[in-house]
């Protein structure tokens, strides 16, 4: 199965990319690899997707579809959320530190050294110490970046607004009082920018949450980001530290697990297509939620890997009950987690 690793690592990122499971029947466990619409990859040659083939030009909205009468998992494949940040001053900071924590790559685009000095101690992945315009000429943008205007200044702000607006984005949001932001929205409309493309920027940034404190306004431009960004449904389940480890046979040689959230119904702490790499040892690399109920899968895909199966299987999680409830599980959902053995 290492080869559909490989060939996800491959895709075209502006493509509609999915990897398809079949969930019941004889055909249990076999995927595809799906880029608009066309097969890239098969785990069984002219198998069940092949003979379906018609079927997956379908638009599949949902986390499950039905094809050829069987439920199939469709694992829609985003790409690595990126966070780009125009201006470094102190609200700039702690944005970085939650979207580092959050798993955002973090780009900050600053024209002042020291500023930009800050950035990058506060983690920043990439720092583009340069005009905002020339900065923003190296960003290409993409579905799964998201913009955050925070400069000093209406006349930056409308730099950057301006160049983001033709780029492609998951959101845009822009810092500033209401006059302020009237200005530069009357500003880019002089110069031909489109009313409704200006209206789809989020702006005062941010959930009205009362922020006063740089720490507190992160919070809630964070919270708005999470907010829209979890709308989308536009899964990255499979991050470059799982990639890593999935691919690295040198490291962590043997056969390992990768577990799935396929179903999940009720107060579950994580959404399907959440993904965890279980390995020989016993260590992981991801995580499905924590506590008891990752405990307990975990302990499943073990018996698995050192009962030599290597069968996929669907573990059934109940945090609802007493039993669920005395084990600590106080989250009360259900969930189907799939153990893919490779």
């Amino acid at each position: 199965m290492l080869d559909l690793y490989k060939n996800i690592e491959n895709c075209d990122p502006d493509s509609r990319n999915m990897v398809l499971t079949v969930l019941e029947g004889e055909a249990f466990g076999e995927k595809a690899l799906i880029s608009d619409g066309r097969i890239v990859w098969e785990s069984k040659k002219r198998g069940f997707f092949s003979q379906h083939n018609e079927e997956l030009k379908a638009d599949f909205k949902g986390i499950t579809t039905v094809i050829g009468k069987k439920k199939i998992f469709c694992d829609s494949l985003g790409q690595e959320k990126q966070l780009v940040i125009c201006g470094g001053g102190h609200v700039s900071i702690p944005v970085i530190q939650i979207g580092i924590m959050m798993g955002f790559a973090v780009t900050v685009l600053e024209d002042r050294p020291h500023f930009a000095d800050n950035a990058r101690k506060a983690g920043a992945f990439r720092v583009i110490c340069e005009s905002f315009e020339d900065g923003l000429n190296k960003i290409p943008g993409n579905e799964d970046t998201f913009f955050v205007i925070v400069t000093r200044g209406h006349r930056y702000d409308q730099v950057c607004l301006e160049k983001i607006l033709n780029k492609k984005h998951a959101y845009i949001g822009m810092i500033g009082s209401r006059l302020r932001i009237r200005k530069v929205k009357e500003m880019l409309l002089e110069k031909g920018c489109g009313e409704a493309v200006l209206n789809q920027v989020h702006a005062p940034i941010g959930l009205d949450i009362g922020a006063e404190t740089p720490a507190e306004i992160a919070v809630s431009i964070m919270a708005e980001i999470i907010e829209v960004k979890n709308k989308k449904k536009r899964n990255y389940g499979f991050s470059k530290e799982l990639m890593r480890a999935i691919l690295d046979e040198k490291s962590s040689p043997g056969r390992k697990i990768l577990a799935t959230i396929v179903a999940r119904q009720g107060s579950a702490p994580r959404a399907a297509g959440t993904k965890m790499l279980i390995l020989p040892d016993g260590k992981t690399v991801g995580t499905i939620g924590g506590g008891c109920m990752e405990s307990d899968v975990l302990q499943k895909a073990l018996l698995m890997l050192r009962g030599g199966t290597t069968e996929s299987k669907i573990c059934h999680v109940d945090m609802t009950g007493q039993d669920a409830e005395d084990d600590g599980m106080v989250c009360g959902g259900v969930e189907d987690v799939l153990l893919e053995v490779f």
